[in-house]
């Protein structure tokens, strides 16, 4: 079978994104409101949680991909990854912010993103409880809903409200917590909102000007960084990398230098390859 990509349309790629993540984001969103969400297993670590939906809506998400595409891969963060020979790649968040949903707060999204060749190029991040969907097609700019998305422009990163998250286990846990005791008094203010698809379509629309975490996985990153990048915000990693598992970050060009020399700086316990594998990473590069 043929793996060549030519003639792959990247707008319908998000067309079929932006369905399957509104099917699966309603379906999050039917049974948060009309069933009891309880832990069906932990992964990493006891707080490290899966509940049945996440399952649920990723086996919707695989469904939906397979009977439009039966040739692409899809990497699924629950496992339900399948293999595919058209060069086509799907990266799939089935439930970001898995915390948030079992206890009834409503900062919780799908995120679909499509890689072709190697390189993401459309993605939809779906948030149910806001009726809020960002959508990104590589070259094309940006969009909440029906409005074009830009990223704040900031001169400083005192004046910079940045996002952060923090992983499951405990003793990197307070590796980041000392990493953020640098970076919370050179900021604005911080926030956690605990889901990095958000925070980074929050860096896209301004709700946030910048955006730091590491130990995330491609799911995690893939279709919220193009978001961003194509609002208008620079992405990266460390320095002359892409966005990896050892850091991600997008921020206001204005600021991105700054927070990153910044997180370098303190970081070494949360960034560096001894504590944070670089394994399995693939992303959009620096722009």
């Amino acid at each position: 079978m043929s793996t060549s990509t030519e003639g792959v349309d990247p707008t319908a790629l998000l067309d079929l994104a932006v369905r399957t993540a509104r099917e699966a984001g309603e379906l999050l969103r039917a049974r948060r409101l009309t069933d009891e969400v309880s832990v069906d297993h932990t992964k990493s670590t006891p707080t490290d949680i899966v509940t049945a939906m996440d399952t649920a809506s990723e086996a919707l998400i695989r469904d939906r991909l397979r009977a439009a595409r039966p040739d692409d891969t899809i990497l699924g963060e629950e496992g339900g990854s399948v293999p595919g020979e058209s060069g086509v790649r799907w990266l799939v968040d089935p439930l970001d912010g898995t915390v948030n949903y079992l206890y009834g707060l409503p900062a919780y999204a799908v995120s679909i993103a499509a890689e072709v060749a190697g390189e993401v190029v459309a993605g939809a991040v779906f948030c149910p409880p806001a009726e809020e969907l960002w959508t990104a097609v590589r070259g094309a700019g940006a969009w909440l809903n029906d409005d074009p998305v830009r990223t704040n422009s900031v001169p400083e990163l005192g004046r910079a409200l940045v996002g952060t998250g923090f992983w499951y286990d405990s003793g990197l846990r307070a590796r980041q917590a000392e990493l953020l005791r640098h970076v919370l008094p050179r900021v604005r203010d911080v926030r956690r909102i605990g889901s990095a698809a958000l925070d980074l379509c929050s860096v896209a629309c301004g709700r946030l000007d910048a955006y730091y975490e590491t130990g995330l996985h491609p799911w995690d990153w893939s279709a919220g960084l193009l978001v961003a990048r194509e609002a208008g915000a620079r992405v990266g990693g460390l320095p002359g990398e892409p966005a990896s598992r050892r850091l991600a970050i997008a921020a206001a060009p204005g600021v991105f230098d700054e927070l990153r020399s910044l997180v370098v700086a303190h970081g070494s316990g949360v960034v560096g390859s001894q504590v944070v594998s670089a394994g399995a990473d693939l992303g959009p590069g620096e722009s």
